[in-house]
C-alpha cells in the first residue's frame, strides 16, 4: 500500500489511520506465507487480554505473549 504522510505536529498520528484500515483489508496472504516458511505470525483477537499478543507457529500451536524492553516472554498456552 503506498500512501503518503500528512505533515502535522506528530507524524505517528498519520500513521495509525494507514495501519488500521491496511489491517482491515488484510486477506490473509503475507500471515500464511510466513506461515508457510516455517515462521511464527503474531496477532490479536477480540478476546485477546490487554498487553498480550496471540503468537501461532507453523504447526498451529499458539501461545499468549507479552513484549517488554527485554524482548518476548511466553505467558500461557492460548486456547
Amino acid at each position: 500500500m503506498a500512501s503518503r504522510l500528512k505533515r502535522s505536529e506528530s507524524p505517528d498520528a498519520d500513521l495509525w489511520p494507514i495501519l488500521e484500515a491496511a489491517a482491515r483489508y488484510d486477506d490473509g496472504a503475507a500471515a500464511r506465507s510466513h506461515l508457510d516458511a516455517g515462521r511464527p505470525i503474531y496477532y490479536g483477537e477480540k478476546d485477546t487480554p490487554p498487553g498480550l499478543v496471540v503468537k501461532e507457529y507453523p504447526d498451529g500451536r499458539r501461545e499468549l505473549v507479552r513484549f517488554d524492553h527485554m524482548g518476548e516472554h511466553r505467558v500461557r498456552d492460548a486456547a
